[in-house]
């Protein structure tokens, strides 16, 4: 029984649609993600095709943008980009709460 239900965990995890968010100096991590949400609405509304995937995409940026503590994140984000290292955010949903991951790496 064990096996299975890690066999379902890890599905699940594959399955779980996550929005990656890059900032930069010129744009905090909040801006990029509200140009992300109106870029994603926009595109639906051209397309008119209502996918699971960009229904999932547009909730969780939503909720991160209603959840988000932008200060703490912009403070975070800027301390590693000012050392010029690339900064990417991975938000997913998890019991209907924004989460995200903070991943930093230099820059190319």
């Amino acid at each position: 029984m064990r096996v299975a239900e890690s066999h379902y965990l890890r599905l699940r995890y594959r399955s779980m649609t996550e929005v990656e968010l890059v900032p930069d100096l010129s744009s905090c991590i909040e801006t990029v993600a509200k140009m992300e949400y109106q870029e994603t609405l926009q595109s639906l509304m051209s397309s008119g095709e209502v996918g699971d995937e960009i229904k999932a995409k547009i909730e969780i940026l939503r909720i991160f943008l209603e959840e988000a503590n932008f200060r703490k994140l912009r403070a975070e984000s800027e301390a590693h980009l000012t050392q010029g290292k690339r900064v990417a955010f991975v938000i997913h949903l998890e019991d209907g709460k924004a989460k995200y991951e903070m991943h930093t790496s230099p820059l190319k």
